[in-house]
């Protein structure tokens, strides 16, 4: 059998640099899905959703390929959040998170074109958050970095100073649950390693 393509249908640098990590260089194509079409109360649910919605889009576009699309929101009191808005917004969804937990879901969907098969999961992991000044939450808004991220946070950047521990799969948190990853390619009926550089 032989190996296909791997490619990420997604803009995020964090998810690239997980996979790099691991061995694996994907070909990067966004796909620039529009997720205010999608709108589902259920966490699981909704990043399966839209991890299949981007995975499905990006497709096409190629002849043999093995397709990854991921999508990542924050769950807080049952209350799903994305990537805020604007400053405020952030501002606001600290106030909350601070001195508390939130459970962060991942979508994960592989589509293996040469076999016309899709795979769809999702990965969960809670976060605990460090209690933090006014002052701090501004400083850490200031940077820009609570902006482009599911949860206003970064695990991997300056974000990572204000968790104070995870309960679960620590790279779902950063946008890509790696061992889910590993599971998903065996299911497929492949190694890790055959993706490797």
């Amino acid at each position: 059998m032989g190996i296909p393509t791997f490619v990420l249908a997604s803009a995020s640098a964090a998810r690239r640099r997980l996979l790099q990590t691991v061995g694996i260089e994907p070909i990067v194509c966004p796909s620039d899905f529009d997720e205010s079409q999608v709108k589902v109360s259920d966490p699981a649910q909704l990043v399966e959703i839209l991890s299949q919605r981007k995975a499905e889009t990006v497709a096409p576009r190629f002849e043999s390929a093995l397709v990854m699309g991921c999508d990542s929101v924050l769950a807080i009191n049952g209350e799903i959040h994305g990537k805020p808005i604007d400053a405020e917004e952030a501002r606001q969804r600290w106030q909350v998170m601070q001195g508390s937990f939130g459970d962060l879901y991942t979508g994960h969907t592989l589509i293996e074109k040469p076999h016309k098969r899709i795979l769809v999961k999702h990965q969960v992991t809670r976060v605990y958050f460090a209690q933090l000044s006014d002052r701090t939450i501004d400083a850490y808004i200031a940077t820009g970095e609570p902006l482009k991220c599911a949860g206003a946070f970064a695990l991997e950047g300056r974000g990572g100073l204000f968790v104070e521990k995870i309960e679960g799969c620590h790279s779902n948190v950063i946008g890509l649950s790696l061992p889910l990853l590993r599971r998903m390619l065996e299911e497929l009926g492949y190694e890790v390693a055959d993706f490797w550089n």
